[in-house]
């Protein structure tokens, strides 16, 4: 007896075991299956983008977006599913959307979406909606209809813009790029990407940041820095700030912003922002004919008070959050530095500094080493020399 209730105790613990297992199998299974038909819904709808078809879009639910983007010249678009939330004949679908512009991105810019789905009686998932994922930034066809215009060196895309507008900036750009090329040399891609969104907050939304970061800022450009291959460099606009600008200081800007595309490669952790921001400001204003003193009306009033500072400006100077007038004069501050480098060792040896400052790929020793190797100086002697000429040029 004590044998057969060992072999009956034995089959039943395989028994709760195999049904363990297929009870285990069978909603994972359920799962897998669900997640592979959505992404192959992701994939049609990919597809159609990218084929400009309508009806094909269309068969995969919502179309809300397909307009929006047409005019958007795209190399490349797909999404990749990363979770499946389903409820029932409902879902939420969170995916990273990659997609490409074509004739300047070098590789996929990422970005986070949300999307609904429902499915219907005969077991087909559908799009219901497809928006921005919470904490992602948003891109110019969640704010509506893109209008594209192409200059020589230029693709500008806008929402909420006139066609003559867009055409404007890139008229900027398309002066702005070989400005460029003139100071830093050609080695870059010569070409910009400009984003054109219909107020400052759209201009928040793109950047995933409040739009309080960026009241007062006329322009500011993404990218990754420190990388020949870096997804995309982006120059947005904030519209509301760029319509006070006279036609020099919207040409200051773009080439400004245009600077950082084609120093990206250079620029990296061992550069700081004194380097970057002044030598973008020295490109923008170099053939203007504008008066140290008209480019840095800040800088000046502090000269005529007997407030010259003291130091090159730190990184944390240039928070877009803190006092605009300080802010102010560490841009100027950084712009007269690059322009002292420039008037006294050469335009040439400025684009050399930058370089070796870049090439050290850390901060520590950095600008050191390379004011002893490209300039013969010292930070210190630098400092006392900047000073100088920022008394010299402005007073005080």
């Amino acid at each position: 007896m004590a044998g057969r209730r060992r072999a009956r105790d034995s089959w039943a613990v395989t028994l709760c075991l195999l049904l363990v297992a297929l009870v285990g199998c069978g909603p994972g299974s359920a799962a897998d299956g669900a997640r592979a038909e959505v992404q192959r819904l992701l994939d049609r709808r990919a597809a159609a983008v990218l084929d400009h078809d309508a009806r094909a879009y269309g068969a995969t639910g919502s179309t809300t977006g397909f307009d929006r983007l047409r005019a958007v010249p795209l190399a490349a678009w797909s999404y990749r599913l990363t979770s499946l939330d389903r409820t029932g004949a409902t879902a939420t679908a969170r995916a990273d959307l990659r997609y490409r512009i074509a004739g300047h991105d070098r590789a996929p810019v990422t970005a986070g979406r949300t999307l609904s789905l429902a499915r219907d009686a005969d077991g087909r998932w559908w799009v219901v909606s497809d928006r921005p994922a919470p904490r992602s930034a948003h891109q110019l066809w969640d704010q509506g209809t893109v209008t594209a215009v192409r200059g020589a060196h230029s693709l500008v895309l806008g929402a909420g813009r006139s066609r003559d507008e867009l055409r404007g900036f890139a008229a900027l750009a398309d002066r702005a790029v070989p400005a460029i090329s003139d100071a830093w040399g050609t080695a870059w891609r010569r070409r910009v990407v400009v984003l054109v969104p219909e107020s400052l907050e759209d201009m928040a939304a793109l950047l995933g940041s409040p739009a309080s970061s960026y009241r007062g800022i006329a322009a500011v450009t993404t990218g990754e820095t420190g990388a020949d291959r870096a997804p995309a460099d982006r120059i947005i606009v904030n519209p509301d700030a760029y319509a006070v600008l006279g036609p020099v200081g919207r040409q200051v800007v773009l080439t400004h912003e245009a600077t950082h595309v084609a120093t990206r490669a250079h620029t990296n952790a061992a550069t700081p922002l004194w380097l970057s921001e002044g030598y973008a400001d020295w490109a923008g204003y170099r053939g203007t004919g504008r008066l140290p003193a008209q480019a840095a009306p800040e800088l000046a009033r502090a000269a005529a008070e007997g407030r010259l500072p003291g130091r090159l400006p730190a990184d944390r100077d240039f928070g877009f959050t803190g006092d605009a007038t300080a802010l102010a004069q560490a841009y100027e501050s950084a712009w007269l530095a690059c322009r002292l480098i420039a008037d006294r060792w050469g335009e040439s040896r400025l684009g050399t500094f930058y370089r070796a400052v870049g090439a050290h790929g850390e901060r520590e020793g950095a600008v050191e080493g390379a004011m002893a190797e490209v300039l013969g100086t010292t930070p210190e002697r630098f400092t006392a020399l900047w000073r100088e000429y920022v008394r010299d040029q402005l007073g005080g």
